[in-house]
């Protein structure tokens, strides 16, 4: 690990200040993410529309249009009214039921006094399935249905088997789907049931079949911050900055080396910057964290910052700070 120097070198992204959650670099999303805020729906419509042909962009639209109208997705239903065959707002609309049910999801730890939120945010994940399977039906090659159907699954806590279920048709029609693994990642991990080894297991597999461009390398500080989330969810609460062995920031770093944004960068890229600055940041590995971080260019993602705590946001500028990353 890199030591700390007084004498750090300040970094200037391009960006002039901080765009929350909203790790891309894709403007049509931006401006159809503002539209759907101000409760015009039908641009969002199109730009999804768009993607049909690009799963790794469709699955990153239609995640970032449903948390946009989380609370509004009666406007999505006004739409299908007009246009009931309609694959992508099908998709749509079950997307953002699942963004809408773990909008409410009650804080576990407080199960037995809170029966009556858990019941409304069941019944509302439930809501999901059926636009989700009619969007599957439409259009039954895309794999990004399936992707969402991963965490209505977890969610609602299915079995094993319909998990596995649900992963094989997503991997069926996409292989390489970045948030399909992201997904997948997620359910085996052990907070969620899963073993660390069988979570390991398949970041490492998924990395080794990726190209340099592809960045599922990700994956593994990924898993590390799943595993953390249980195992040392104490560590940064108590100020600790070890989150990070020497040996588990060894294995980021290959991973890093491992991928290359190559000249058309994937449409996660920035989220997967997010990833390695965070983890390099708390193992204290300064040079490669600001290298990551410089590369988000303002946008920090929801993942891994919230495991943190609190505001993601928060997290991210106080890394830049802290790594002279400078955001203003």
């Amino acid at each position: 690990m890199e030591n700390r120097t007084s004498g750090a070198t300040a970094v200037r992204p391009r960006t002039a200040h901080v765009i929350n959650d909203r790790p891309w670099l894709d403007p049509a999303l931006d401006q159809a993410m503002n539209a759907v805020r101000d409760r015009y729906f039908r641009f969002g419509a199109h730009v999804l529309a768009e993607s049909r042909g690009d799963p790794e962009v469709r699955s990153l639209r239609v995640e970032a249009l449903a948390r946009a109208a989380v609370g509004w997705s009666r406007g999505i239903e006004a739409l299908l009214a007009e246009d009931a065959g309609n694959p992508d707002l099908w998709l749509w609309l079950g997307r953002t039921r699942v963004e809408e049910a773990w909008a409410i999801r009650p804080d576990g730890r407080a199960r037995a006094v809170q029966a009556a939120g858990f019941t409304a945010y069941g019944k509302l994940m439930a809501s999901a399935r059926e636009p989700l399977m009619t969007a599957a039906e439409l259009l039954p090659d895309d794999a990004v249905p399936w992707e969402a159907m991963l965490w209505y699954a977890l969610g609602l806590d299915l079995d094993r088997a319909e998990k596995d279920a649900l992963w094989e048709r997503v991997y069926a029609r996409c292989p390489t789907l970045y948030a399909g693994h992201v997904a997948r990642v997620v359910t085996l991990s052990p907070q969620w049931g899963g073993m660390p080894e069988e979570m390991f297991d398949f970041a490492r597999v998924a990395m080794s079949t990726a190209t340099r461009e592809d960045p599922r390398a990700a994956l593994i500080p990924l898993a590390y911050f799943e595993d953390f989330a249980q195992a040392r969810s104490g560590l940064i609460r108590n100020g600790s900055s070890s989150w990070f062995s020497t040996e588990e920031c060894r294995d980021v770093a290959v991973a890093a080396r491992g991928w290359f944004e190559g000249p058309r960068p994937h449409p996660r890229t920035i989220e997967a910057h997010n990833l390695f600055g965070a983890a390099f940041h708390l193992a204290d590995a300064r040079r490669p964290a600001r290298q990551h971080l410089l590369r988000t260019f303002g946008r920090p993602s929801n993942l891994p910052w919230s495991y943190l705590g609190g505001d993601a946001a928060h997290h991210y500028v106080k890394a830049c700070k802290h790594l002279n990353v400078i955001l203003t």
